[in-house]
């Protein structure tokens, strides 16, 4: 019996996520049809990340922070969350003025620090 070495990486089931695409600008009207749709994307998936491509989203302002906010909690009460693909700067920036913290693709997650973890060093302590 003999066993012959496969050449190159080994396969890897890899979980592509949802992708939707959002364009021009969006009315009131089309939200809870957008939510319906991450909500529908979402089952079956590993990893349960929804991609908002928002590239084409058009000029940032309130209407599409408060789209983003409700697909978020869409998202978040179906157990996942969306992440952002190419959103433009000044849609980032709103974002991050008004609190909302959205994951952006290619980004590391930003986690909350800890509530009531400090760490104090008395002067003339050895660092750690």
């Amino acid at each position: 019996m003999s066993c012959q070495a496969l050449a190159g990486l080994p396969l890897v089931d890899a979980v592509t996520p949802a992708v939707l695409v959002l364009s021009g600008p969006v009315t009131r009207d089309e939200v809870p049809g957008l939510c319906d749709d991450v909500r529908g994307l979402l089952p079956g998936r590993g990893d349960r990340v929804v991609v908002c491509d928002v590239g084409g989203l058009g000029p940032p302002g309130l209407a599409a922070v408060d789209l983003l906010a409700r697909l978020e909690l869409t998202a978040r009460r179906a157990g996942g969350r969306i992440r952002l693909r190419d959103p433009d700067p000044a849609l980032r920036s709103l974002l991050r003025f008004v609190g909302l913290r959205i994951q952006v693709e290619g980004e590391a997650e930003e986690r909350e620090p800890a509530l009531g973890v400090e760490e104090e060093v008395e002067p003339g302590q050895p660092a750690v």
